[in-house]
């Protein structure tokens, strides 16, 4: 198994409490995570819970997102080691968008600027 594979395989329910941390430690909010997450994937509070309580992995939470934004293209910079608008693979590029945004929701950005408004 490669590493995007290991990635992939990462159970949302798993991940999305340590977003919610990493916001709570510089003073965000979960619901500004949510927001995030609402935004670029198009689920709503009840489809997100619906995402967690499935235990579902990243791979199928993107799979099944309701409808990426479009504007989704104009989130840029690196996260990881890699510059975002430059990853080939479009699930990895999508995991790395919501990693980017949360990253950006942590350093005290405005919401307005990173939902792209």
């Amino acid at each position: 198994m490669n590493n995007n594979e290991r990635v992939y395989k990462m159970i949302f329910a798993s991940v999305y409490p340590l977003y919610i941390q990493k916001a709570k430690r510089k003073g965000r909010t979960k619901a500004e995570v949510d927001e995030i997450i609402y935004w670029l994937t198009g689920y709503n509070q009840q489809t997100l819970q619906q995402k967690i309580d499935d235990k579902s992995d990243l791979e199928t939470f993107f799979a099944q997102a309701p409808q990426l934004n479009p504007n989704a293209s104009k989130i840029t910079g690196v996260i990881c080691g890699y510059r975002v608008e430059d990853i080939e693979d479009k699930l990895m590029q999508q995991v790395r968008y919501l990693d980017k945004l949360v990253d950006e929701l942590a350093k005290g950005k405005a919401l307005e600027k990173i939902l792209r408004k």
